[in-house]
């Protein structure tokens, strides 16, 4: 009997412990779908203005991209809901039986004692028992009885009624829960259709690109050779930087090693106390060569410190114009439905012709380069470095100091002149990095 109790306790705790961990799922659950929700606003607000374009283009293409993977997201966060839904009834269905055993439980309970109680109704059996006592104190413990016993039945029924009010509270959430999977099921059905247009009309622009494929052609081909301009200028730039960098840690050492020499002849030269030994100069301490650093770029506390902070905002930084889209992702990519292909080596982004374009980190102005088409900013921080090409207009001019949100220039158009784009690149000294997990989302 004992082994029975303590399986039904652990049973019933392993479902009380799944309920409260299905709630935390659940508002998880909402968060991400509120999220998801605020993103496909926000693309969607930034695609009708560019899906009446009268020709497609890779940043139409790309937006309907990510809003049909956010779409499939929402869709599987709608499908998880349903399946904590079904999960929460079951296991309250088997409260809802729990509860209804324990319920017969105590009305049969309740039914022997009131049988028991009508055979022995007549008010002389109760002054009987009392006064059959041998004592006392014999009396009085039966008077405690009576009262006892008849506590004891007042309390079978409140926990009859309590029990009675637990079943019908339980299945009433059973009907919400029912109204709620409902509700889920209706806009499951609605996305599905949303995702079904989406992908409809993605191939409409995918088949649209093909016809353009050889504008296309063309296009990517400028821009790989602005990227690759680009991308030596910086290397040239961080080349530079570097063997500056290179020559002034090596100039320090030199003199901090000739400082230490002259210090080592002055102290043998000196004549030491009998019996105590010559101390050890201070200064020599001082000038002792430092070790190697990590990066030539982080010589001084400042160039250390901004690369710190930089290094710690991933994640954090701004993106470099307000109501920015990504029309080409860092990296390989493929035009769906061409053979067209490409290496990005940073983030094409789409926004409105003459947006501000913003600086994302405090820095230093290593260069500014005109290409003809456009203009780029190079901004140093430390030893990372940000890249803001495609540019219409420059508001700072090389070795200008700028901050975190800055305004640096304007943004040009895109190649098909639908709409506005900038290139912005960040590199670890000489190396590319995706810049896509350093913008705040």
């Amino acid at each position: 009997m004992k082994k029975y109790l303590l399986t039904t306790l652990l049973f019933f705790a392993a479902i009380s412990w799944t309920m409260a961990q299905q709630t935390n799922n659940k508002e998880e659950l909402e968060r991400e779908r509120k999220d998801i929700q605020g993103e496909l606003k926000e693309i969607q607000d930034v695609y009708n203005r560019v899906k009446g374009e009268k020709n497609q283009s890779l940043a139409q293409l790309n937006m309907l991209k990510r809003k049909i993977s956010l779409q499939e997201r929402y869709i599987t966060s709608i499908n998880k809901e349903l399946k904590i839904i079904d999960d929460d009834m079951y296991l309250s269905n088997l409260e809802i039986y729990r509860l209804q055993k324990q319920l017969d439980t105590l009305k049969s309970q309740y039914a022997r004692t009131v049988v028991y109680a009508y055979k022995n109704r007549s008010s002389f059996n109760y002054v009987n028992f009392i006064f059959s006592a041998t004592s006392f104190n014999d009396a009085v413990r039966r008077i405690s009885y009576l009262k006892s016993y008849r506590a004891y039945r007042e309390k079978q029924v409140n926990t009859i009624h309590e029990t009675q009010e637990l079943i019908a509270k339980r299945q009433q959430q059973q009907l919400v829960r029912k109204q709620q999977k409902n509700d889920a099921l209706k806009t499951q059905t609605k996305e599905r259709e949303a995702l079904a247009d989406q992908r409809q009309e993605k191939d409409h622009i995918v088949s649209g690109l093909k016809s353009q494929e050889k504008d296309l052609q063309k296009q990517i081909a400028v821009k790989k050779k602005r990227d690759r301009d680009i991308q030596n200028a910086i290397a040239a730039i961080i080349r530079r930087e570097i063997e500056a960098a290179k020559k002034e840690e090596t100039a320090r050492l030199a003199s901090a090693k000739k400082a230490a020499e002259e210090e080592k002849a002055r102290n043998a030269s000196a004549t030491p106390t009998p019996g105590k030994p010559a101390a050890t100069s201070p200064s020599v301490a001082a000038t002792a060569p430092a070790k190697k650093p990590e990066s030539y770029l982080e010589l001084n506390a400042k160039d250390i410190e901004l690369g710190t902070d930089f290094g710690n905002s991933r994640g954090k930084l701004p993106w470099p114009v307000d109501n920015g889209f990504v029309s080409i992702p860092f990296g390989p990519y493929t035009i769906e439905g061409t053979k067209l292909r490409d290496d990005n080596p940073g983030l094409t982004i789409g926004t409105r012709s003459g947006a501000q374009v913003k600086a994302v980190f405090d820095g230093v102005v290593s260069a500014v380069h005109n290409y003809g088409d456009g203009a780029a900013i190079i901004i140093r921080h430390g030893k990372y470095y940000t890249s803001y090409s495609n540019l219409s207009g420059v508001n700072v001019s090389k070795g200008a100091t700028v901050k975190r949100g800055q305004v640096i220039g304007r943004a040009g158009d895109s190649d098909d002149g639908s709409s506005g784009r900038i290139d912005f690149m960040l590199l670890i000294e000489a190396k590319n990095v995706n810049p896509a997990p350093w913008l705040r989302r």
